[in-house]
This record gives C-alpha cells, sequence and structure tokens, in this order.
C-alpha cells in the first residue's frame, strides 16, 4: 500500500498544509498545478522535495478556482476538461523536468475528481488527456466496491488505473465516500483512522452503518495540515510499512 497526499497547495503569501514535515511519511505527491491552488514557484519548491525524498510526483489539477480552492464544480464540456487537465499536468511537468523527474501519475482535484468519479463524460475526458500524454501517466481514482466501467474506459484508452481509499472518511454503504455536508463523513478520532487503515490493508472497510464491504486499493490518501495530522501520517506509515502491524 502505498500512501498519497495533497501537496503544493501554498501560492503567493498564503499557506497550507505542512509539505516539508508530511514528504518524508508518504510515497506519492499529488502536487497542485496553479488551478485550484499552487503557483510555478510553490510547484518547483514541491517537486524539489520529492525528489530530495525519493517521494513519486503525480499531478494534482482541478477546476480555474482559486476562490473555492476547486471545490465548486464548473461546468465544461468533455473536450474542455481534456484541455483543462492536459494544460495543468503540462505546467507540472515541465517543472518536473527542471528537478530531473516526470509527472507519473494524475490524481484529480476535489469536485473535478467527484465529478470524474459520477460522469462518466468527465472520465472519459480526462482519460483521454491523460492517453494522449507521451509521458503516459496513471490516473489515480477511488476504490470502489465496483470499478468495472472505469477499468472498461481506461483499457480502452491503454491507462493504468491507480485505485485509492481514504484514512480519514466515512464510507457508506455503496462503499461511496460519505458526503462532508453530512455528519460523520470525516473521522476526527485517531484510534478510528488507525483501524480503518488496517481494514483497508485486508482488503475491507466498515461503513457508517457498521457494514463490512470489500475494497481493494493501491494507495491511501493520508491529510498533514496540522502537527496533530503528521503524528498521525508517522503511525500510518508504520502500520503501513511494518508486516507485523497489519492486521
Amino acid at each position: 500500500m502505498q500512501l498519497n497526499c495533497d501537496m503544493g497547495e501554498s501560492f503567493g503569501p498564503w499557506q497550507m498544509g505542512n509539505d516539508q514535515a508530511v514528504m518524508p511519511w508518504i510515497d506519492m505527491a499529488n502536487i497542485a498545478c496553479g488551478f485550484h491552488a499552487s503557483d510555478p514557484d510553490t510547484m518547483s519548491d514541491t517537486v524539489q522535495q520529492a525528489v530530495d525524498c525519493g517521494v513519486t510526483v503525480g499531478a494534482h489539477p482541478g477546476y480555474h478556482d482559486k476562490a473555492g480552492f476547486g471545490r465548486r464544480p464548473i461546468p465544461h464540456s468533455p473536450e474542455s476538461i481534456t484541455a483543462l487537465v492536459a494544460y495543468q499536468v503540462g505546467a507540472l511537468d515541465a517543472i518536473c523536468q527542471q528537478h530531473g523527474t516526470r509527472v507519473k501519475y494524475i490524481k484529480p482535484h476535489g469536485a473535478l475528481y467527484h465529478g470524474m468519479m459520477n460522469n462518466p463524460d468527465v472520465f472519459e475526458a480526462i482519460v483521454i488527456a491523460a492517453a494522449n500524454m507521451d509521458i503516459k501517466p496513471a490516473l489515480m481514482i477511488q476504490a470502489l466496491s465496483n470499478n468495472a466501467l472505469q477499468k472498461k474506459t481506461a483499457d480502452r484508452y491503454s491507462v493504468p488505473l491507480i485505485y485509492e481509499a481514504y484514512a480519514d472518511r466515512a464510507y457508506d454503504d455503496h462503499g461511496v465516500l460519505v458526503s462532508r455536508t453530512l455528519p460523520g463523513a470525516v473521522h476526527r478520532d485517531s484510534a478510528t483512522i488507525l483501524q480503518q487503515v488496517r481494514s483497508l490493508l485486508s482488503g475491507e472497510v466498515s461503513t457508517i452503518s457498521g457494514k463490512r464491504l470489500k475494497l481493494n486499493a493501491d494507495s491511501l490518501c493520508v491529510h498533514g495540515d496540522n502537527p496533530d495530522a503528521i503524528a498521525l501520517i508517522q503511525q500510518i506509515h508504520q502500520i503501513v510499512k511494518s508486516p507485523d502491524a497489519a492486521p
């Protein structure tokens, strides 16, 4: 199981997250590309941190919406989605080349991520963007109880998929993340989060109603935007990387 984290989401004088403290404990950095957050200097600094720590670089493109942090859905045609993603990934990959690395995968951000998972046209538009890049990046998507539809589309364009799960988000009985607008959507208790990590390592997750679902993931998303979160990521890293700590 690989640990991934959204990174490089500061811009100008506005700071978000604690990338330097998080980077040594993760495997994959989802780096913002300037639309929902970040700027060229932040992108460059974050890529260099990833290179220094041996962390794989992924692009984290979103809607052009810094004021809403990319969490507001913005209507686009499929062709515009393809261009939106290609533009942002291309920018990050150009910066990566300045640091001797390349973008290895794409993980859409916020409303674009949810749109990808809920709208087959948006999903295909993002897959097309990935398929036409010379770097041939993988696409990171949410691990569901059944990802057959997404896999069928990705296979048609020969785009590899990375399935991710969440350590700190509640799942409903269909294997979908509970909306942030509902109570209990985000786990705050560290014991609950660590137990969910252990369950996910065994290919299962407990839903918000207590049901057990099969959920096979390649990567686990963690968040490190405060000192308590950093300590929690270190514990998650220990569980994931130590064979005798897994169930």
